[in-house]
């Protein structure tokens, strides 16, 4: 590699740190219900909110494939002026539309990450893949953690109104989009843009006459043969990538193990979201709203612990559990994300729901964690960001189902926010002891059928 692989995850993580340095999205809703809006708060809940879902899940997987296509610089730049529209049209709308338009574009925002993620394994050898992931989840880790703090500080001490939040998010997204000058381009990609051994050949083409002048005319002919041949092969690679998308497509979605973690990656992201996206508007909703609020605190403690738990998934579970007793485990975990988000949703206690959050966020920490680890062991390495991709695209359809019909209001089912909490904590119990029960049949036929 031209750049030192450590010297190019070191620029990526400050352009992550900087993109997550957003202290305005922990007070996102208290800001769209205050006094600079013209939307109620069941307008936000059921006509701006979904809006962003709908946008995230139909951009993805164009997004992926473009991004793959344009050598990902070009997108996370992208993600940054993306990011400059979203926080510069808040502080200038009012309505109820330019609100359903910026999350149109908060869609695009959010499916651009993949450029951040999927950019360090095009740069650097396969050997530091396992080291620059780490590195480019903590960097975001770290400015979320910021993000949340700096909040709390300036609100807690009434050196910002919520509103002027927003100036610091746009600040960070133009340095993060300064900061992308930085990042060495890419020569190659996953799938578009293979590495090629074909690529002396047209200099061996334009060399060719001048050498059948010093030659044998055999050995001329030869070579030319081997030019011809080189340059049939260069023509196939043309219609490579998409072969090489349905190969790892055909090669992960066969397998059992990936099919089992990946639906269980998607079922979990999916209620994340949707929990996260909603949670702001639900403590809105309590009678005992206190003065200072605590978003951003509770932001900086759920991102602090769930990073923590995430490393705990790393060392504490790694190679110990085969993968039944890893699915069991995990579905006992999810069934405990169900009960805090009915802790968080039941109590009429606002600081006791700000822990069940805190507790849920952890838990999640832990889960997507040994899930995303136990996935990867089963997929060859160059297939990594597209099954990851498909299966954020998953949990994106689960997310817009639950949308649809606990949310929208053509559903007309008119749950109030306290219930729709309810609903999100039984979408993991529920699925998550029809899949302990599965996985124990399945142990128990498996015994039954070696005995």
């Amino acid at each position: 590699m031209e750049h030192s692989w450590l010297k190019i995850s070191g620029v990526l993580c400050v352009f992550g740190f900087l993109r997550e340095l957003r202290p305005s999205e922990p007070y996102h809703s208290e800001i769209l219900l205050g006094e600079w809006y013209n939307v109620t708060q069941d307008q936000v809940n059921r006509s701006v909110y979904p809006i962003g879902t709908y946008s995230y899940l139909s951009l993805l997987i164009v997004v992926f494939l473009i991004t793959d296509f344009l050598r990902y610089k070009p997108m996370i730049i992208a993600n940054a002026l993306t990011g400059i529209i979203v926080w510069t049209v808040l502080l200038t709308t009012s309505t109820l539309l330019g609100l359903q338009v910026v999350e149109v574009f908060y869609g695009f925002y959010q499916a651009t990450e993949v450029a951040y993620y999927s950019y360090i394994y095009a740069k650097v050898d396969k050997k530091y893949y396992p080291r620059v992931t780490s590195h480019t989840r903590a960097a975001m880790f770290v400015g979320k953690l910021v993000a949340g703090l700096l909040a709390q500080l300036l609100i807690g001490f009434d050196w910002m109104n919520y509103q002027q939040l927003m100036y610091i998010s746009v600040g960070s997204q133009v340095l993060a989009l300064l900061w992308t000058i930085l990042l060495p381009r890419v020569e190659q990609s996953l799938y578009f843009h293979q590495q090629m051994a074909v690529s002396g050949a047209v200099d061996k083409e334009t060399d060719a006459p001048e050498l059948s002048k010093n030659i044998s005319n055999e050995l001329s002919n030869e070579i030319s043969k081997n030019i011809s041949n080189e340059l049939s092969m260069a023509k196939k690679d043309r219609a490579q990538p998409l072969q090489l998308l349905w190969l790892h497509f055909h090669s992960a979605y066969t397998n059992v193990l990936v099919l089992q973690w990946s639906l269980w990656y998607a079922i979990n992201l999916a209620g994340y979201l949707q929990v996260t996206t909603y949670i702001q508007v639900l403590w809105k909703s309590f009678a005992n709203e206190p003065k200072i609020v605590w978003n951003g605190g509770v932001d900086a403690a759920l991102t602090a612990l769930a990073a923590l738990f995430s490393l705990m998934a790393g060392y504490l579970h790694a190679g110990r559990l085969k993968t039944h007793a890893s699915l069991l485990s995990l579905a006992v975990l999810a069934i405990l994300e169900g009960v805090c988000i009915l802790f968080a949703s039941w109590t009429t206690n606002i600081y006791l729901s700000y822990l069940g959050y805190v507790l849920f966020g952890a838990l999640f920490g832990y889960t997507i964690t040994v899930a995303s680890a136990e996935l990867a062991k089963s997929l060859a390495e160059d297939s990594f960001a597209l099954i990851f991709g498909i299966n954020t695209l998953i949990a994106l359809i689960l997310q817009t189902v639950l949308t649809l019909v606990v949310v929208s209001e053509s559903a007309n089912l008119q749950l109030n926010t306290f219930e729709q909490f309810t609903t999100y904590a039984f979408y993991f119990i529920v699925i998550s002891t029809v899949y302990f029960i599965a996985i124990v049949v399945q142990y128990l036929f498996t015994c039954f059928k070696n005995t």
